[in-house]
């Protein structure tokens, strides 16, 4: 079975597209069997986009999992003179967002798979709806390995529904030495912020 955490989903293109309405922006976005959530925008993600307080103005930031690119171009709609890096395993994903930027004008998308991020560069702020279904240890590593990109005073802001695990993932961050709080609930979303 073809997971759109794969790095090559197996499915047959479906191109599709979605239409991301926030109260400061309205993108249409492409979208492709394949890749999470292709025929809307997940609840998850725009629970985060309308409740997480504006990325810094500049510096790099980080759509982790980014699928078609709502997160990230969002973040790059809010922080132009940022640099936004979008990484996903998923190879679909990354083509759909570097598309997506390029339609948008947000020329300072910089969509890649997860395995080519140059090393060297931290964040300033990680927004992330996480892939929650990948499994806990598979997660836990993920987690690990990106949030140690927090530059000094950066924020995750991380995005997870209640009954998959949100308030677990809280006390396993808090156990791992990150600072994790609830930052906001919603339709059974939580919103964590994670700090060094």
């Amino acid at each position: 079975m073809a997971h759109y955490f794969s790095e090559r989903p197996g499915t047959a293109s479906r191109p599709g597209s979605v239409d991301l309405v926030l109260p400061d922006l309205h993108l249409r976005l492409e979208t492709d069997s394949g890749v999470f959530s292709p025929e809307r925008v997940d609840l998850g993600t725009r629970i985060l986009l309308e409740t997480v307080p504006p990325p810094p103005g500049e510096g790099d930031l980080l759509d982790l999992g980014c699928g078609y690119g709502p997160i990230a171009l969002t973040m790059a709609s809010r922080a132009p003179r940022a640099t936004v890096w979008a990484v996903d395993v998923n190879r679909r994903a990354v083509e759909l967002t570097a598309r997506n930027a390029r339609a948008a004008g947000l020329d300072r998308v910089r969509p890649v798979h997860a395995d080519e991020l140059p090393d060297g560069v931290t964040f300033r702020a990680i927004w992330s709806n996480p892939a929650i279904r990948i499994g806990k240890q598979a997660l836990h590593d993920m987690l690990t390995r990106w949030l140690s990109r927090l530059a000094p005073g950066g924020v995750a802001y991380l995005v997870v529904q209640k009954h998959l695990g949100s308030d677990s993932l809280q006390r396993w961050l808090g156990e791992q030495g990150w600072q994790a709080s609830r930052e906001a609930s919603r339709a059974a979303y939580r919103i964590l912020k994670v700090e060094r």
